[in-house]
């Protein structure tokens, strides 16, 4: 089988469902700069991990990816005509 392509932003990439993981948090983070962390549950941490993702995904990570894919010489593709 054959790789399987998309069109996304004017580019052809291949469909896959590989992800890294960036980063995490922890109770010993939010300890660490003075919150009792001694009854948050791990649904409220869940919680707090989706909400900075949310605020990294809509701040910096879509600026902070081109900058940083772009200093480890990462090729970028080439541009598709329709």
């Amino acid at each position: 089988m054959g790789r399987q392509y998309i069109r996304r932003n004017n580019y052809m990439v291949t469909k896959n469902k590989e992800f890294f993981e960036i980063t995490s948090v922890s109770r010993e983070d939010l300890e660490g700069i003075g919150y009792d962390v001694s009854n948050i549950d791990d649904g409220t941490m869940e919680r707090l991990a989706s909400k900075m993702a949310d605020a990294y995904c809509d701040g910096g990570f879509w600026i902070d990816l081109p900058i940083l894919a772009d200093h480890l010489g990462i090729p970028k593709l080439k541009v598709v005509k329709k």
